[in-house]
């Protein structure tokens, strides 16, 4: 493991050298020492190091903020930090450090982290081959990913670190401040506190994640963060994808839609009552209704009726006040003489209509059953 080293003092630097090869058993191979963290920098960019032994208090800038800048370069390089305080650990794991040792540096507790370091780069040597596969991810309904040849839920460390991951992922690709993240989850908090919930959540979604390899990655800015996704099919931009093709719903085309609209489980982030999910729920819902519409007209004008009948009874289901749902099914029942449906439907509407809203059916439907009614005397 090709390993640089980087404190300001000659005799941490050279303990900490003595340190490793002693305990690591050959594994170790010292490639750099520095005490200046500009040349260290610069080393380190140029370099296939491994992973890099860095002391937090360094002079002109500290091993925190150097940390951020070789990664934002180098987001797989391992990082373990060696400070006199451990009130640091918090920060060190916002950039998703491997460790962090405290100085003295004993050799017990160093040989615990070469071994975490060879374990992790064996993680890494295999995990390429099975990030190539594409891995599916379901947001409607329950939020699932997949697990060999299932979908299991993600288990998280608290419901905030969930949130927060749910955020980043809605808003993936995108430069996510943290300021935005402290607003969001912890606005109750004082400064300070707010910012160490947030970097010890963002080690947790990093944690819970690492079994997906490069599926899902999250990097650090100065401002925030960026969530990148790589082969991943998430179900609602592939239902979305597939429904927005621009085709017509023809004879052609009609399965191929309704196999997209299988997709559609359940609505967006369903199970979960996030403000911030509303706006994205509500869209994707009007645009299922509107293709569902589309799809109900094309059967009708097909003179199927009974699949028109099964489209609208989804659509009334889903959306009970949906009022041209249930008009549509009283015209339909009117038109094959089923009074006893037409009925019925008009009373489902009523009720749907004064349960949820306190509101009557509209007047063009009112008036067109009272029509119906007084034509259709028994």
């Amino acid at each position: 493991m090709k390993t640089i080293l980087v404190d300001d003092e000659y005799l941490a630097l050279n303990y900490l050298e003595h340190q490793l090869l002693k305990v690591s058993g050959g594994a170790i191979e010292i490639i750099g020492k520095f005490i200046d963290p500009i040349e260290a920098k610069g080393s380190i960019l140029r370099e296939d190091a491994d992973v890099v032994f860095l002391d937090i208090h360094l002079p002109e800038v500290n091993g925190i903020e150097l940390a951020t800048r070789i990664l934002e370069s180098k987001p797989k390089l391992n990082i373990v930090f060696v400070t006199a305080y451990d009130k640091y650990a918090i920060q060190a794991f916002e950039l998703n450090a491997l460790d962090y040792v405290l100085k003295p540096v004993e050799s017990e507790r160093l040989l615990k982290t070469v071994q975490r370091l060879q374990a992790r780069l064996e993680e890494a040597s295999v995990s390429p081959r099975a990030d190539k596969e594409t891995i599916r991810m379901n947001l409607f309904q329950q939020v699932s990913i997949e697990s060999g040849d299932q979908f299991t839920t993600m288990r998280w460390r608290t419901t905030r670190v969930q949130e927060l991951f749910l955020y980043l992922l809605q808003h993936r690709g995108q430069l996510v401040r943290k300021s935005t993240l402290i607003e969001l989850l912890w606005p109750e908090y004082e400064t300070g506190r707010a910012y160490a919930q947030l970097y010890t959540s963002v080690y947790h979604i990093r944690k819970t994640l690492e079994p997906y390899g490069d599926h899902f990655t999250i990097s650090n800015a100065t401002e925030g963060y960026i969530l990148t996704i790589g082969k991943v099919a998430l179900d609602v931009a592939e239902w979305e994808s597939r429904i927005q093709s621009g085709l017509p719903i023809t004879n052609e085309t009609i399965e191929d839609y309704e196999k997209a609209m299988d997709l559609y489980a359940g609505d967006y982030l369903q199970e979960f009552e996030y403000w911030w999910a509303e706006c994205e729920r509500q869209r994707l819902k009007l645009l299922w209704l509107r293709t569902s519409y589309q799809l109900a007209e094309f059967y009708l004008s097909c003179s199927l009726r009974d699949k028109a009948i099964e489209k609208y009874i989804e659509i009334c289901d889903r959306h009970p006040q949906a009022e041209e749902a249930h008009f549509a099914l009283m015209q339909i029942y009117a038109a094959a003489n089923n009074r006893i449906s037409v009925h019925r439907q008009y009373r489902l509407l009523s009720a749907a209509l004064a349960e949820e809203l306190s509101e009557l059916p509209s007047m063009h439907i009112s008036v067109w059953y009272d029509n119906w009614k007084r034509d259709n005397k028994e």
